[in-house]
C-alpha cells in the first residue's frame, strides 16, 4: 500500500536519491541537444536550496512511501501572482502554484503514482484556497507531457535555450 504525507525541511535529504534519478531521466530524455548538464552533486546541491526556499515561503513537500520506501516526491511553490511572469497576461488568484518537481521512482512508474500525487497536490491546494497551478516538463519527455495534459493542464509558454556551457 502507498501513502502520501506531507513533509517538511527534515524530509529533504531523504529526496536526493530520487531527484538525481530525475535528474539522469532529464539527461536521457533530453539528450545532448538539451545539455550540457551539471554533475550530481551540483545539482543536488542547487536542488535542495531551491526547496529550501519553497518550503521556507509556505510551499511543501509530498512524500510517497511503499512499505517504507520512498518511491515518489512531489515538491509545490506557491508564490504570490505579483511576483510571477503571470500577472500582466493571465487573470488569476492572489497566489500560483507550480509543482517544481513531480518524481516517481523508476521501479514504480506506470502504476498511476504520479496521478495519486497530483490529487494530493490537487486537495492540498485546494485546503489552501490555491486554484491556479502551473507544471513544467522537458519539451521531449512525453510521458509527463501526456500525464499533464490529461489532468487538464495545457502548454502557455515555451523556454528555448542557447548554452553555452562552462569549460571545467
Amino acid at each position: 500500500m502507498t501513502t502520501i504525507t506531507r513533509a517538511g525541511a527534515e524530509s529533504l535529504e531523504r529526496l536526493e536519491p530520487l531527484w538525481l534519478e530525475l535528474h539522469h531521466h532529464h539527461q536521457q530524455v533530453g539528450g545532448e541537444a538539451l545539455g550540457p548538464y551539471v554533475d550530481d552533486a551540483t545539482s543536488w546541491t542547487a536542488r535542495r536550496e531551491l526547496y529550501e526556499g519553497f518550503l521556507a515561503r509556505g510551499g511543501f513537500v509530498l512524500l510517497a512511501e511503499r512499505d517504507g520506501e520512498l518511491i515518489g516526491y512531489a515538491t509545490v511553490a506557491i508564490t504570490p501572482v505579483a511576483e510571477t511572469l503571470m500577472p500582466d497576461t493571465w487573470s488569476t488568484g492572489d497566489r500560483l502554484a507550480e509543482i517544481e518537481t513531480l518524481c516517481v521512482a523508476p521501479s514504480a512508474r506506470g502504476a498511476g503514482l504520479g496521478g495519486e500525487l497530483l490529487d494530493r497536490i490537487d486537495a492540498e491546494l485546494a485546503a489552501e484556497g490555491v486554484g491556479d497551478v502551473m507544471i513544467g516538463a522537458f519539451v521531449t519527455n512525453d510521458g509527463a507531457i501526456r500525464l499533464y495534459e490529461r489532468r487538464g493542464f495545457r502548454p502557455a509558454w515555451l523556454y528555448m535555450l542557447r548554452l553555452a556551457g562552462r569549460s571545467a
